[in-house]
């Protein structure tokens, strides 16, 4: 898995760097399929390292850190991407940021040592074919659920800009100010929440439960905000989008550690592969839904209410399809059958 992830990386750096080469659409699109594909070994790397690493009483922490890293990095984009593409062009900023993001398979295979088998996992691969995967109904429920908390996240990456400049008549730098703000609210409750449910789990309570009900309170939180935030005065609508932002995080790392926590160390990645598929379609469906209703509307009442529908839809799933956060029971290969699926 240490070589998965760090040639992903590789492949990732290198399509970067290569897009600031690029000139003509047709070769522009080609390395932005080519990032895309380095970019996909990322989640079923981490579920298979979380899943083999870390016990149940920790992975929301582990999950909550790679979600400030991903949440962080359109803060950061917001911020200093800009600036640097206003001073030195995009072409430069492409390539630099390529060729510098290299530095971190350094350190990487340096002190990245192979994941140890957890103490009463059978060390028999268990047959967890894809076929026996997509049998579990839970694993469904999750994809539900990823693909309306990815639809979240992809309107704001793709539409906030322009809602707060547009509709909401904020300037340039306002903008980047509340934009990248936001992504910081995400990233920070995200750890929060990782924390806070690992030291609660310690305790005693149940992980499901705890799991769960983090989830729906976030996502829910967080659709009625945005959804608030859309009729709200200006002033009051960028505090409601700091708190469904806030609320994002805290749903965010208990989607990713309740996959790992079903699949288990050996199937982590295969299911989490399936999972991230279906969520990131939510990148198709998102900005091209929202830029008709814009189109046909001429405001973002609509979109706002789309993304809040799902965040119910998704609440919904993880409550009523998702069963018991618990491991599956995946048979060894030898006995020749399919995991039993989840209730």
């Amino acid at each position: 898995m240490s070589w998965v992830l760090g040639l992903g990386f590789l492949l990732w750096s290198c399509a970067t760097a290569a897009t600031g080469l690029m000139h003509g659409f047709v070769s522009l699109l080609i390395a932005r399929l080519v990032l895309g594909m380095g970019e996909s070994v990322a989640y079923p790397s981490y579920a298979k390292i979380l899943a083999g690493d870390f016990s149940v009483r920790h992975r929301g922490i582990g999950n909550g850190a790679i979600a400030a890293g991903q949440l962080s990095g359109p803060a950061v984009g917001t911020f200093i991407g800009g600036i640097l593409m206003a001073r030195f062009g995009w072409r430069p900023f492409f390539i630099g940021l390529g060729l510098i993001s290299l530095a971190w398979l350094v350190p990487w295979f340096r002190w990245r040592s192979p994941a140890p088998v957890p103490a009463g996992v059978n060390r028999t691969r268990p047959d967890s074919h894809i076929r026996a995967i997509v049998q579990q109904r839970s694993l469904w429920g999750a994809c539900i659920t990823h693909f309306c908390c990815n639809y979240l996240i992809y309107f704001l990456l793709t539409w906030l800009p322009y809602y707060l400049v547009r509709e909401r008549h904020f300037s340039m730098d306002q903008m980047a100010q509340i934009g990248g703000a936001a992504f910081l609210f995400c990233a920070a409750s995200s750890v929060v929440s990782g924390w806070v449910s690992d030291h609660w789990i310690t305790e005693g309570p149940s992980a499901s439960h705890l799991r769960k009900a983090l989830l729906v309170a976030g996502l829910a939180g967080a659709g009625l905000s945005l959804m608030l935030c859309v009729v709200a005065a200006p002033k009051p609508a960028v505090v409601l989008l700091f708190v469904g932002s806030a609320c994002y995080g805290i749903c965010n790392p208990h989607l990713f550690a309740g996959a790992q926590t079903l699949a288990g160390p050996l199937a982590a990645g295969q299911w989490m592969g399936v999972q991230n598929f279906m969520g990131n379609l939510a990148g198709i469906v998102a900005p091209p839904l929202t830029g008709f209703l814009v189109g046909r509307t001429g405001h973002f009442f609509w979109p706002f209410g789309v993304v809040g529908a799902f965040a119910l839809i998704g609440s919904l799933s993880w409550i009523f399809v998702v069963g018991p956060i618990e491991p599956v029971s995946w048979p060894s290969a030898s006995q020749g059958s399919y995991g039993k699926t989840m209730a």
